[in-house]
């Protein structure tokens, strides 16, 4: 039989699945009903009861270590977040949950996701009432209760929830006594940068102030110097005397200092690079400044750095007699109990 002969089949039309054809969507994927790629990972839909677990004044906390800070500095608890599947592994959180006494409410981690703005939540978040915004002044109180010299940090404009949070853990760990931030153009004590800060924003104060410029001035007039870094500054950090009150000014990212806060500044100082990157980032630069102020301040005297770990805290917490209140999420199964 000739080719002539043989009946031709009709040609197959290109579905819209096959290659060669654009697929409704970005990357390839179907469209959602909202328009634009699913934003969260999970493939069940996210419940809408998760917009209710906060209420006005109260916020967030999520992540293993800034969950255990903010269970040894006492903050006002509501509620307990937690992934069942990863309940194991949070045993001892759930423990500290009820002896608290607190409820537990099981979620899917989409829904802490979908809450705390970030996925390496770790399946667990506390919810805890707001805390309010710290005072200059309470910052210099807790310098005089230490009998130390102040030691202040203050971010012009850092805008970045990450070096945000890691100038905080940087900013604890030397014992600084607070933190100052303006109230425009910085970013907020979020989720995202208390997890950066591994909690350690818990033991320290956080000021935001209306005027960042005025309050520098403020400090000048009490005796405290304010230092900022500068890439051509005449001095390297090493080489400056950082000893007694001191308030240490990052810039932000790219743009640096601001000129209303470099006109306050009394004392530059700048980081030798020796490799071809320019310049550090702020957490970066700001860490490097810290340390230095820290060994050329005196050692502090009778003053314990390390907390408790939330198993020896919950060690010295009342027996509880009933079984946690567990509540399970509205979902299409009902999840199993944590006292299981």
């Amino acid at each position: 039989m000739s080719d002539e002969q043989r009946p031709q089949r009709p040609p197959r039309q290109p579905g819209p699945w096959r290659p060669g054809v654009k697929r409704p969507g970005p990357y390839g994927r179907p469209a959602y009903p909202g328009g634009g790629p699913r934003p969260w990972a999970s493939r069940r839909t996210i419940p809408t009861r998760g917009i209710g677990l906060i209420a006005e004044g109260e916020e967030i906390i999520a992540g293993r270590r800034p969950v255990e800070e903010a269970f040894v500095a006492r903050r006002d608890l509501v509620k307990l977040l937690v992934v069942p599947q990863r309940r194991d592994a949070l045993q001892q959180i759930v423990l500290h949950a009820t002896a608290v006494r607190i409820p537990i409410i099981e979620v899917e981690g989409a829904v802490i996701g979908q809450l705390a703005g970030f996925d390496g939540h770790q399946g667990v978040a506390l919810v805890v009432r707001r805390r309010p915004d710290a005072a200059p002044e309470e910052i210099l109180a807790r310098a005089v209760a230490r009998g130390e010299a102040p030691f202040i940090v203050a971010l012009d404009g850092v805008e970045d929830p990450q070096n945000f949070g890691s100038m905080i853990r940087s900013a604890e760990a030397v014992g600084v006594h607070g933190i100052m931030i303006g109230s425009t153009g910085a970013a907020p004590l979020s989720p995202a940068a208390i997890k950066a800060s591994a909690g350690a924003v818990e033991h320290l104060l956080v000021a935001r102030v209306d005027n960042l410029a005025d309050e520098l001035t403020a400090l000048r007039l009490r005796g405290i110097r304010v230092v900022g870094a500068e890439a051509e500054a005449a001095q390297t950090y090493r080489e400056a005397d950082l000893r007694g009150p001191i308030c240490l000014v990052i810039g932000a990212e790219g743009k640096g200092l601001s000129p209303a806060v470099r006109r306050r500044i009394d004392l530059f100082v700048r980081i030798p690079m020796a490799g071809r990157v320019a310049s550090l980032n702020a957490a970066v630069a700001g860490s490097v400044l810290l340390f230095e102020i820290l060994g050329q301040r005196p050692a502090p005297v009778n003053v314990a750095r390390s907390v408790p770990s939330p198993e020896l805290a919950m060690s010295a917490a009342e027996p509880v007699d009933a079984a946690p209140e567990v509540v399970a999420d509205a979902g299409d199964e009902p999840l199993p109990g944590l006292g299981g």
